[in-house]
This record gives C-alpha cells, structure tokens and sequence, in this order.
C-alpha cells in the first residue's frame, strides 16, 4: 500500500478593500490654500481723502519762494535739535520761523522785468512803482513803465496766502511739532491734524480762482513780460 500524503487545504485570502483616496487636508501654515491674514488694513474714505488733500499741501510748498523753502528745510533741523528743543533752542525755533514767514511775504511783493536789450531785472513793488535795485543807471530808457508794477490787492492777497502756506508746512513738520507740541493731547493733535488740510485746501482754491501775474526772483519770465 502506497503512502499517501495529505492534500494541503487550500487556504483563502481576506477580500481586498479598494484604496480610497487620500482626502487628508493639508495643516501647513504656508501653503498656500489656507486663507492668509491681511498684513495691511484697507484705507477708509478719510483716511484717503487726509492723505490726498495733504499731498496737495505738499503740493503747494512750490508756491513758496525756493530759498525759504530750502532755509526751512536746512535749519530746521540744526534749530530744533530734530525735534528735542530745550528752553534755548525753542525761542530761536520760532524766531527762524517768524523770519522765514517775512520772507514769504515780501517775496510776493518783488517782480522781474526784462528791458528792450534783452537783460533781466529785479526789484520791489512800492505804491508809486517798481523799484529796481539791480539796475546800474538812473535813466528808465529801455525799460517799461515802472508804475504799472505798483502794489495792488491781489499781491497783499497773495502775500497773506503765502504766509498760510507757509505755517500749513511747518505744522506738517515733524521736527518742528515736536518742538513745540512733545507730547500733545487729543484735541490738540487734531488741531495739528485738521487745521493745515484746511489751510491747503482753502489757499489752493484761491491761487487757482485769483493767480498772480508777477514774476518774483527766481521764477522765469514771459515772453509777453
């Protein structure tokens, strides 16, 4: 009788399950699917329209004469320290001021002519004329009737606007508030804030409605002129 080997019983594999797909989110911080936090918030209407009317008192510091523009922007600094004046420097601060606001004013008093042989002239606008104080002879020959370069309304105008736009520009300095306003209130500082957009925009609608026809030092000079 022949040795008979037992059968293996057939052994049998569990079902496979189907692979699902992988839906696990991604919890990174930086991809780039997750909302990211606004780094900037969006400018209010006001805050936009402060921050337009502001370039136009920017703006109009180009009406102010170049060299006191530039003395502004060159002392004061030295003048204030950078805005750490003590009992010294804050009297001569607002002495520079006073002075830098004079000059404004008889800026807008002075006029350029240009005589028939081509060469220019400058001088100050007086009640009974133009005088001339860089005009070598004492003949008015080649020149035009100085007395129609007298003093009018318009050029006190223009001089009281000039001066505004001057104090609009230094309350918009940062030097010199800190000089005379360290540490201002509430109300203070939206004087501070308020009165020169109020300045700029009123003086900026006169200079348009009621413009100048003098030519001070240093602007150039018509054709027509």
């Amino acid at each position: 009788m022949s040795n008979l080997r037992p059968r293996p019983t057939p052994t049998t594999k569990p079902p496979s399950t189907p692979k699902t797909p992988n839906t696990t989110t991604n919890t990174d911080p930086d991809s780039d699917d997750t909302p990211k936090p606004q780094l900037q918030r969006q400018q209010s209407l006001s805050q936009r329209a402060i921050s337009q009317t502001l370039s136009t008192t920017a703006t109009l510091a180009n009406l102010l004469p170049t060299g006191t523009l530039m003395a502004f922007q060159l002392l004061i600094p030295v003048f204030t320290q950078n805005g750490t004046c003590d009992s010294a420097t804050r009297p001569m601060t607002l002495v520079l001021l006073v002075i830098l606001a004079l000059s404004c004013f008889l800026a807008c008093f002075t006029d350029t002519i240009k005589a028939s042989d081509g060469q220019v002239y400058h001088g100050l606008a007086t009640f009974k004329g133009l005088w001339l104080f860089d005009y070598p002879g004492t003949e008015t020959q080649g020149l035009p009737d100085l007395s129609k370069y007298s003093i009018k309304f318009i050029d006190v105008a223009h001089a009281v606007l000039t001066v505004l736009v001057f104090g609009a520009v230094a309350l918009r300095d940062r030097n010199v508030v800190r000089c005379f306003y360290p540490t201002p209130g509430h109300e203070a500082q939206e004087v501070l804030d308020i009165v020169p957009v109020g300045v700029g925009l009123i003086c900026s609608m006169l200079f348009v409605v009621f413009p100048t026809r003098r030519h001070g030092i240093g602007y150039p000079v018509t054709p027509g002129k």
